[in-house]
């Protein structure tokens, strides 16, 4: 090489390097201390399974605190509960910093009132959509009858999937909704859950996907869906801002343990970040509206049909947890046929002691002799199972009364290398009409992780194995009554 290119080359060398160190210095703290982690793992992804309820919630709260450009999520249920209404003021200090806030809520479970959907679409910094607006938002009770019968199937096609977005760099994807119950807040009822966080280039492929849903024509603005003489005044958004802020500061709304929780989350971060794994990962997501509509309740889906392919390439052994038993149709017949090839097939599900779905749950009891007779070993979460004591971390506050605590996490892995997290449950409603999202990683590290937390979900102080006994007896009369009225129901298509 030249004297004259080598200099041009030092020159140029030097002037990439100054812009790199301009770049970071002047990117917030999130920019700061992702961009060497990126740097040095090209290509690939940092991955962490938010395997507790608490982590995953200070997660997502440090993230929208340190966000410097934009935050979308998307999610199938946001409750006006204290974790709700948390994460609500966390997204509006956001937006009052200059951060572009989207929010995509499904319609079917949404709760929060109309002038409060209207104060915070109306910030310059905050866009709200409902998807598939049939039931709650701007909907009267008569138009809701109304649309069961005018269209069933499109009534009944929900946006299941549940994404955190930030700055294009970072996300958080999984089973966990935005309500109390997810997180280990509730002081009745939780959700043994599980999220993945998720860095590198297939956050870029989330937000194709959520850009695909928003500007989708089931993915209406709040304000065209609400009559204008509901809208607030700029006196009313600003008690509603001012509210937000006032919760949100009140001490009372907080044990201590939460406050603590709250000032450590640098430092918390900061361990979750030097415990990535580092690898690829495919993204994997259904089109609005699930499929065409054209087979009535079923169709399928991408999420569906790609699930199905890994199914059928296990070797060894498929691992499963989800809330909800009720196999598809071809379902019976896959597993069957894996089971024939010498393949192990364990699902870790719920009981009828620990479900919040008695519907869902209908369906599983309907099926469950097909199912153990074909080889299939099932083990049925206990309500009050000993795992709660490593999983809530407020279990010492609670061991008096301890919550029901209730299988929710939507888990795959197949021969101890291929992992799946995600929305997807193992029933009809999440293969044909609920569109989901999730992502499939090789990895045997991981995999075997994720593997071995379900399997000590399976343990006998955790799980009733269903071959050996049928824990239904053990719940209450009046539950037992109703599960055999919905046993007598035509509702397996919409399970």
């Amino acid at each position: 090489m030249t004297p004259n290119r080598l200099r041009w080359t030092a020159l140029l060398l030097s002037a990439i390097c100054l812009l790199a160190f301009s770049t970071l210095l002047q990117a917030g703290e999130l920019q700061q201390r992702l961009f060497p982690l990126l740097a040095e793992h090209p290509g690939q992804n940092g991955i962490y399974v938010l395997e507790k309820g608490e982590e995953a919630l200070l997660a997502r709260a440090w993230l929208a605190d340190q966000a410097d450009r934009r935050i979308d999520v998307q999610y199938f249920i946001w409750s006006s509960d204290n974790i709700g209404t948390l994460a609500s003021e966390h997204l509006l200090r956001a937006a009052e910093r200059g951060v572009k806030i989207r929010v995509l809520v499904d319609d079917l479970l949404i709760d929060a009132p109309d002038d409060f959907l209207l104060a915070m679409g109306a910030h310059p910094n905050i866009a709200i959509r409902i998807y598939n607006p049939q039931h709650k938002v701007g909907t009267s009770k008569a138009k809701r009858v109304l649309n069961l019968f005018a269209d069933f199937r499109a009534a009944n096609q929900r946006m299941h999937d549940k994404t955190f977005l930030v700055d294009g760099q970072v996300a958080i994807t999984g089973g966990r909704n935005m309500a109390d119950e997810y997180y280990d807040y509730d002081q009745r009822y939780n959700f043994r859950d599980r999220d993945i966080l998720l860095l590198g280039p297939v956050v870029k492929k989330m937000e194709t996907s959520f850009e695909t849903f928003w500007a989708h024509e089931l993915a209406v603005p709040v304000e065209n869906l609400l009559d204008r003489s509901a809208r607030p005044t700029a006196e009313k958004i600003s008690a509603v801002y001012q509210q937000l802020h006032d919760y949100a500061a009140d001490k009372t709304n907080f044990t201590p343990e939460v406050r603590q929780a709250l000032s450590d989350l640098p430092e918390k971060f900061t361990a979750l970040v030097e415990n990535l794994t580092w690898d690829r990962v495919e993204f994997i997501s259904d089109d609005p509206g699930k499929n065409l509509g054209d087979q009535g309740l079923g169709g399928g889906g991408r999420t569906t049909t790609r699930l199905a392919e890994a199914l059928r390439q296990a070797k060894h052994r498929v691992t499963i947890q989800s809330p909800y038993l009720v196999l598809p149709e071809g379902g019976l017949e896959l597993f069957s046929e894996l089971i024939m090839r010498g393949v192990k097939v364990r699902i870790s599900t719920n009981s009828l002691l620990s479900t919040d779905n008695l519907m869902a749950f209908s369906g599983y009891s309907k099926q469950r002799s097909e199912l153990l007779a074909a080889g299939i070993e099932i083990y049925e979460f206990k309500p009050e199972p000993a795992i709660q004591q490593d999983l809530l971390e407020r279990y010492a506050q609670l061991k008096k009364k301890a919550p029901i605590f209730a299988i929710h996490a939507k888990t795959l892995v197949i021969d101890g290398q291929q992992l799946y997290i995600g929305t997807f449950n193992l029933d009809p409603r999440s293969a044909n009409l609920n569109t989901e999202v999730g992502v499939v990683i090789d990895n045997p590290r991981l995999a075997a992780q994720v593997e071995a937390w379900i399997e000590r979900d399976m343990r006998p102080q955790n799980s009733w194995n269903s071959a050996k006994e049928n824990p239904n007896r053990l719940a209450p009369f009046w539950k037992r009554v109703k599960l055999g009225v919905l046993k007598l129901l035509p509702l397996r298509k919409l399970l």
